[in-house]
């Protein structure tokens, strides 16, 4: 298994500081905060892409962001596979009424979906990831959602947000993840494994004690850490 190196181990160190002071930020300053945390992430899953697999790395993790971002050029205009949804403009420049920067989350997350899901099952590592990327916005979606940088028309059962939605992310994970699979299988590395596992401490701490949300503390818990307990075991094993 890759250990981490020096870049991106300062990365996912001012990963970690960035996302701690961020429950201390004002809600004016929030918006601009956001931005700067994805940014942070994106540069620290590049440097560890780079790191593991050099510029076939730097590819794959080009490959999720263009998929990502077709997919929500899709989804804004059709529906689908999300369901009807809306980006305000909190997140900066859009293209087709989606922002730039979401092409930056989905890439940012791949990385650590694609650790994880090595760990456990290499037969299975495509679905697994897939399952990994879409229990991150079980979490992600809430929050965004009412902080305004998109909004769900129709609503849905989990914290206003429809069931389709998490569909379409394991359907877009799945496409994703088997063209990953098809530029040849790597080794998961600690930087990714390590981005995941403090993304599924972090959030599940944030929801619980910061912003006093139970129910996606609970839930987010559980759907990322079906995949951050059994990749960490296998890990440490």
């Amino acid at each position: 298994m890759t250990r981490i190196g020096p870049p991106s181990r300062v990365l996912l160190v001012a990963v970690a500081i960035s996302q701690i002071a961020y429950g201390r930020l004002p809600p004016a300053r929030l918006t601009r905060a956001t931005r700067g945390i994805v940014g942070l992430m994106l540069a620290a899953s590049l440097a560890e892409a780079a790191e593991a697999r050099g510029r076939r790395g730097l590819g794959a993790v080009g490959l999720a962001a263009t998929v990502g971002f077709a997919a929500e050029l899709v989804g804004v205009r059709t529906g689908r596979p999300f369901g009807h949804y809306a980006y305000s403009a909190k997140l900066g420049p859009r293209v087709g009424g989606v922002p730039v920067l979401a092409a930056a989350a989905w890439a940012m997350m791949a990385r650590p979906a694609w650790a994880v899901a090595g760990l456990i099952s290499r037969r299975w590592r495509v679905p697994l990831a897939a399952g990994a990327l879409t229990a991150w916005d079980v979490f992600l979606d809430p929050r965004m959602a009412r902080e305004g940088y998109w909004s769900w028309p129709g609503g849905g059962r989990y914290e206003g947000v429809p069931a389709s939605n998490f569909l379409g992310w394991f359907a877009t994970g799945t496409v994703l993840f088997s063209g990953w699979a098809a530029l040849g299988d790597d080794e998961p590395t600690d930087g990714a494994l390590t981005l995941y596992a403090w993304t599924w401490a972090g959030e599940a701490f944030a929801n619980a004690v910061l912003w006093r949300r139970p129910v996606v503390a609970a839930a987010g818990s559980a759907a990322m850490g079906a995949f951050a307990v059994p990749a960490l075991r296998s890990r440490l094993r």
